[in-house]
């Protein structure tokens, strides 16, 4: 089956990944080990661009080059890159965990950690806020998986990513004090003291801010609203109170995640002009359904030669409408996603449908 230059298409459980791939040709592969929509994320290529797979540099947003790739030692097949600016040598594909302690049991998480590390996968996607969705009983239940895993690993050769919570009014029992969440210092150092305990580790690779302090379109809001702005944390405090932790030794790398291409370039800029830590990528929905945000501008931004910040691409099956499962359907809920857009139905039931009959034939 031909796809774009973008990659190929691999997968584990109930998502398929967008990989790097030196040809034009569309692989397919499941696991056993049902992800659900935890989903898995990747670094991402856009034509014959590997965003992210760059050596360190700096000086504005940097003039880098492109690394090597390479194989697997388990399996010779999954390829390796080093992520933005760090040190950070990453499997092409990351397993995400939102849904562990809600539609996964600790068994099946455990499962599906050491499946996917056997594998090769080396990273893991894990947030404060997860389970999804939030709620305040089961908060923190996905890390306490991860971690009853990770002390049986060794822990130098598992990359945990996690996030920060941004701005909520609604999510306030993450904090002690029941306050409204910012992105500030008092609300990161508790966020990441937090985390290390839940995950029963002293350091977290790359601790991420799941979405912006400031207000941005998210979740479903795709326009920007000018009468939405609000006041927000400075960027500036945002990472200084990161470098603090990064001091410390409790974070390696940070990124950013659900952010425009302001924020990418913003975050940049000060890291580099004030000698702060510097993002090293950028966590954001992007799949076949979902280009536009990124292909129009932010990879410009990421490139290698410009910010040199890696794309870890989440929900890469469109929350699971690539996979086929929701094609005529007759046991689909009413609240299913193509359902909920009734208008659309009749012309991606019909495209998609043709895809599946002829794709044993090509």
């Amino acid at each position: 089956m031909a796809c774009s230059a973008m990659g190929a298409l691999a997968a584990c459980g109930s998502e398929l990944c967008l990989m790097p791939c030196s040809s034009s040709k569309l692989s397919w592969s499941r696991s056993s080990h049902v992800a659900s929509s935890s989903g898995l994320v990747s670094v991402a290529r856009v034509g014959n661009v590997d965003v992210g797979s760059a050596r360190r540099g700096g000086g504005g947003c940097g003039v880098h080059v492109r690394a090597s790739v390479a194989s697997s030692p388990k399996t010779g097949t999954m390829q390796y890159r080093k992520l933005g600016d760090s040190d950070l040598v990453i499997s092409e594909i990351t397993l995400g965990t939102m849904t562990w302690g809600n539609q996964n049991t600790e068994k099946e998480a455990h499962e599906q950690l050491s499946y996917a590390f056997d594998n090769g996968i080396n990273i893991f996607d894990s947030a404060e806020a997860y389970p999804i969705p939030m709620t305040a009983e089961t908060q923190g239940r996905t890390d306490r998986y991860i971690s009853t895993w990770l002390k049986t690993m060794p822990r130098d050769k598992v990359i945990v990513a996690t996030k920060v919570a941004g701005y909520s009014e609604k999510s306030t029992y993450l904090r002690d004090s029941g306050k409204t969440l910012r992105v500030n210092e008092e609300n990161i150092t508790e966020s990441v003291e937090k985390s290390l305990k839940r995950l029963g580790t002293d350091h977290i690779d790359l601790l991420q801010i799941h979405w912006p302090d400031r207000y941005v379109p998210l979740f479903g809001d795709k326009m920007f609203d000018p009468k939405k702005v609000r006041d927000s944390v400075p960027i500036l405090d945002q990472l200084q109170a990161l470098k603090n932790v990064v001091d410390q030794g409790k974070v390696r790398y940070v990124g950013v995640s659900n952010e425009t291409s302001w924020g990418v370039m913003e975050f940049t800029r000060l890291a580099n002009e004030l000698n702060l830590p510097k993002i090293v990528s950028i966590q954001n929905s992007y799949s076949l359904l979902v280009r536009t945000q990124f292909e129009v501008d932010l990879v410009e931004v990421c490139l290698p030669q410009n910010c040199n910040v890696g794309l870890l691409a989440y929900s890469p099956l469109a929350g699971g409408s690539l996979t086929g499962k929701y094609i005529l359907n007759p046991e689909a809920s009413s609240s299913g996603r193509f359902n909920l857009f009734p208008g659309y139905m009749g012309r991606y039931n019909k495209s998609l449908a043709r895809v599946c009959l002829l794709a044993p034939h090509l």
